[in-house]
């Protein structure tokens, strides 16, 4: 109690200049009608530029919430058509059985890591084993292939990009179904390149490529990019420069693809393959 009378008495000039400020300035603005004005304007300016502020953060949060619950809506119907729609056809003579089954199950995932200018470039996501995440699952996103799961832990997972020069996948043209391998050269990350298409083959800029369904990893049709330039070099085969549809500068939503019946798959194909 002491120490604050002795901190009144030596300040009380300056709570004293303060208080006739407040003052001087109440009366001033009470008979001067065009500066109230003035001060009112400027706080109602204040008021509403923070209310805009707050207004466009609370939409931002709102419109990210909804992506959200939209991504995860949109899994669930392409679980759900994956389960109404795909069939697997058993034929014995003239008789056939269709048995409902589902191929493949999508799980939604958030980009938290993600390079492009390496040679070997990878993407980590928020979702690991305990989501279901597995080695060699696919991931694309909704304008197209994205890459494969290199490594799982409990709760993350890091996927070996389309922009890494280990990464080989095989595509087909739409229009014809040619199909070759498509990779990645290191350079520019909206390109990757598309071998193995024999030259008599008609291929023309703007041609869509898509994923060939001929690996385990991914489904049959997902969007690759468009032909960009056709090059006919020396050798029996095109070199295709694919303008890439993802656009690994702006990754954010992705679905990790697991196919279910990739040992099955597997399995029969090794055995057939030791023949």
């Amino acid at each position: 109690m002491r120490n604050l009378i002795r901190f009144l008495l030596k300040y009380y000039l300056v709570f004293l200049f303060l208080a006739l400020e407040v003052v001087s300035l109440a009366i001033f603005f009470q008979r001067n009608e065009f500066q109230r004005a003035g001060i009112l304007n400027a706080t109602d300016r204040l008021k509403g530029a923070y209310h805009q502020k707050l207004g466009n953060l609370r939409s931002y949060l709102y419109l990210r919430e909804l992506n959200r619950q939209l991504a995860e809506e949109n899994i669930r119907l392409k679980n759900e058509l994956g389960r109404a729609y795909e069939s697997e056809e058993i034929f014995f003579y003239s008789v056939h059985d269709s048995v409902r089954g589902q191929s493949y199950y999508y799980t939604p995932a958030r980009v938290i890591n993600n390079t492009i200018n390496k040679q070997r470039n990878y993407i980590t996501l928020d979702k690991g084993r305990v989501d279901g995440i597995k080695e060699e699952d696919g991931v694309i996103c909704p304008s197209g292939l994205v890459g494969v799961v290199y490594r799982v832990s409990p709760y993350f997972s890091t996927v070996l990009s389309v922009l890494n020069l280990d990464f080989r996948v095989s595509a087909r043209m739409k229009k014809n179904n040619y199909y070759g391998s498509l990779f990645w050269d290191g350079l520019d990350y909206r390109f990757a390149t598309l071998t193995e298409i024999p030259h008599h083959v008609d291929v023309l800029p703007g041609d869509t490529i898509l994923t060939s369904g001929y690996s385990a990893i991914f489904p049959e049709g997902v969007m690759v990019g468009v032909v960009d330039k056709v090059s006919r070099k020396g050798g029996d085969f095109l070199e295709i420069r694919v303008r890439l549809a993802t656009d690994f500068k702006n990754l954010v939503q992705v679905q990790v693809v697991t196919n279910l019946r990739k040992e099955e798959r597997k399995s029969i194909e090794n055995l057939s393959n030791s023949d």
